[in-house]
């Protein structure tokens, strides 16, 4: 069995305009001295990262694995999130997903989903030139707004929305596939891929694509009431990122799972800091532990009642508690021995 690596810090809700969390530097010190061992790097900060260059230069990339490795850190890998997003959005939500474009992208659909389709190429080689075989997205969404079934949806539909999502996806998998490097789409409501049955459709539609894989994150199998344990039974050989992050469900006679459009503090279904909620992380920890999951355990912050501050310095210790030494010797080895075909017969009667 393998060990989970960790902690580690998924970076992109603590970036922001001042110190320390304006650099990398300043990041990696930050994360260093709240216990992490790792960071997880959202491209589209630019402060942190420039995704370009990183794609076209294997001694900038050299550098900036050297910059991090001083601070006795590793980058534990690279995220398109919100470029992923784009590459599929329906127009209903053009204007809102505008605001992750840059300008000159900005009003311009087939430009936007250009733009975001060359980004998410860009970081398969630029996870290539950092030594890392995992990447992390959303998958984008043409779909979602028939999630529920009123109106009814027409037949093949749903079928035309996932080969629609797959033929974008496709060209960007085999410059993953080019670059050994999984593409880890974390599922996620909002996006086409939110749960197990919406990660196999895409997964057939694509052709079974061997760079098709998923970020495992429990919290938003808790806000669907999804059965986030047997999740890793059913999929475990395609989860090859994990983010750590708590939420809790509390539904009562006037909000539910669809939250009656209030804010995050008021919804029966929210995300909490480590450890305040309800994943049940000891069985998710042993589950992918058992199945020799090669990951990086890295916490993702989102909670609308603790502060960050105090989230991520309760985040590394809550994380290296869960984390099991996976044992190299079973307890009943004294009971092996090499094999004895005639005293296995003289125990079986034969």
């Amino acid at each position: 069995m393998k060990t989970i690596k960790g902690p580690a810090v998924f970076l992109a809700q603590f970036a922001g305009d001042n110190k320390p969390f304006n650099s990398l530097d300043g990041m990696c010190e930050w994360a260093l001295g709240l216990g992490y061992k790792g960071i997880q790097i959202p491209t589209w900060e630019s402060r942190l990262i420039d995704l370009d260059r990183a794609a076209s230069s294997k001694t900038y990339c050299d550098e900036l694995k050297g910059k991090v490795q001083s601070y006795g850190l590793e980058i534990t890998e690279l995220t398109t999130h919100l470029q992923g997003q784009l590459v599929a959005v329906h127009p209903a939500y053009d204007l809102m997903f505008d605001n992750f474009a840059p300008d000159h992208c900005k009003n311009n659909p087939k430009k936007r989903t250009d733009w975001a389709v060359q980004q998410v190429k860009n970081a398969a080689i630029a996870s290539k030139h950092l030594g890392i075989k995992v990447h992390a997205t959303f998958s984008g969404s043409l779909l979602w707004h028939t999630m529920y079934p009123w109106p009814q949806a027409p037949k093949g539909l749903v079928e035309m929305g996932f080969e629609e999502l797959a033929k974008r996806w496709l060209p960007i998998l085999d410059v993953f596939e080019d670059n050994g490097v999984d593409l880890c789409y974390e599922i996620h409501p909002g996006e086409d891929l939110h749960d197990g049955v919406t990660f196999e459709r895409f997964l057939k539609a694509t052709g079974n694509h061997k760079r098709v894989n998923i970020l495992y994150d429990p919290s938003h199998f808790v806000l669907q009431q999804l059965d986030y344990l047997k999740y890793i039974d059913y999929y475990h050989e395609f989860i090859k990122m994990f983010h750590v992050k708590d939420a809790e469900f509390n539904p009562s006679g006037k909000s539910g799972v669809y939250g009656g459009f209030q804010s995050w503090k008021d919804r029966a279904g929210r995300f909490r800091s480590l450890g305040d909620g309800q994943v049940d992380f000891k069985s998710i920890f042993s589950k992918l532990t058992k199945y020799e999951c090669d990951v990086w355990a890295v916490m993702e912050w989102e909670c609308c009642i603790k502060s960050s501050a105090q989230g991520a310095k309760e985040g590394a210790p809550f994380i290296q508690e869960h984390i099991i030494e996976a044992t190299e010797k079973g307890f009943d080895d004294f009971a092996g021995g090499k094999t004895d075909k005639e005293q296995l017969k003289k125990i079986l009667g034969l």
